[in-house]
């Protein structure tokens, strides 16, 4: 599983680690207490965990009219150390008043950095290895959500402004290039559009290659590039291809949704929203309205989310342990949910996980 270092954040001072828990929606519920479990189960190899229990999401919405509530983000950014939150079931139709309190939480912390390895799958048989890495600028692109509808000569008409900046893509080209500095192959490929977009996406492609040319260690990563659809055609034809990826926040959500076919679900697939001073853990599945409740969720993805929360603050140790031990279920084949081809409980493969940790 994805062993590269993150920027690590101090940890010696701790004494505890407090952990901001957000089930959200849906199975979130379900599978963020799994990662708790396998947290708890750490014992001395991270500090005392302390875990706050916080809402939000579109049921928090119809019941209070507000998805995000202020009590959620104080509680995040003055006392918590870091997060996990579940998922979201943001409608695909407007609602008024309603906004993605992930996407929000990612602006307000300064989430710059969403990271999503994705690795295959032991137990699968599928056509090509798959190790690689998506970092998708987590703060920018059209998910500054400033959207108009006006009626024009032929009738309504609608836009939204895409927004890319040189800050925002020089800081996630540096993130990138620490991430493939850090793997065997040292490779980083810039996903843009910029024959088309060559603006905005002309921004991005050269404020991440400037990172380049800033740092001598560097150096030592090979860089690529690729447009957009192209990408999409070559990661289904030979995923081998790509280490680490990097791309502004709309192609990077499509890529790594789509990479997450190519190991077999968005089950498996974890991620981590970080940022200069928090990280906060998030499995890449949604809601997933239709299995909620039957207690069949695949936790896994939960439950790396976690690791890679742990090991971007520096404990290499445990987030090792949850690792070894998520591969060890995966390996035997024994307990699988539905999404693998099993029959298996959400509590049973995350109990068969906390034995081996």
């Amino acid at each position: 599983m994805f062993r590269t270092p993150i920027r690590s954040m101090a940890t010696a001072a701790r004494k505890s680690l407090t952990i901001g828990l957000i089930p959200a929606d849906g199975i979130g519920k379900e599978v963020i207490p799994a990662a708790r479990t396998a947290i708890e189960a750490l014992g001395s190899d991270i500090p005392t965990p302390k875990f706050v229990d916080l809402i939000a999401g579109f049921e928090t919405f119809t019941r209070t009219g507000v998805a995000l509530p202020e009590e959620t983000v104080e509680v995040l950014k003055n006392d918590c150390d870091c997060a996990l939150f579940g998922s979201v079931s943001s409608p695909s139709r407007k609602v008024v008043g309603y906004s993605s309190p992930i996407v929000a939480l990612r602006k307000i912390l300064d989430l710059y950095a969403n990271i999503r390895p994705v690795v295959s799958v032991c137990i699968l048989s599928l056509p090509s290895k798959v190790d690689m890495i998506v970092v998708r600028e987590n703060t920018e692109c059209l998910y500054v959500k400033q959207e108009q509808q006006t009626f024009g000569e032929h009738g309504k008409e609608a836009r939204a402004t895409r927004l890319i900046t040189e800050r925002a893509s020089t800081r996630i080209g540096k993130m990138a290039f620490e991430l493939a500095l850090a793997r065997p192959r040292k490779h980083l490929t810039v996903i843009h559009k910029s024959n088309v977009l060559s603006v905005t996406d002309g921004l991005f492609r050269e404020s991440v290659r400037a990172v380049q040319t800033k740092d001598s260690r560097f150096e030592a990563v090979t860089v690529a590039e690729q447009l957009v659809d192209s990408a999409v055609y070559r990661l289904f034809r030979e995923p081998q291809i790509y280490d680490v990826m990097v791309a502004p926040n709309l192609y990077g959500d499509i890529l790594s949704d789509a990479a997450a076919a190519l190991v077999g679900s968005l089950g498996v697939v974890p991620s981590v929203n970080a940022g200069d001073t928090f990280v906060m853990g998030e499995p890449v599945h949604g809601s997933a309205p239709d299995i909620f409740g039957q207690g069949i969720a695949n936790p896994v993805a939960s439950i790396r989310s976690a690791a890679l929360m742990l090991r971007h603050l520096g404990y290499t140790e445990a987030a090792h342990r949850i690792d070894n031990a998520v591969d060890s279920v995966l390996r035997e084949g024994q307990l699988l949910t539905p999404d693998l081809g099993g029959t298996a409980k959400t509590q049973e493969v995350t109990d068969a996980i906390v034995k081996r940790i």
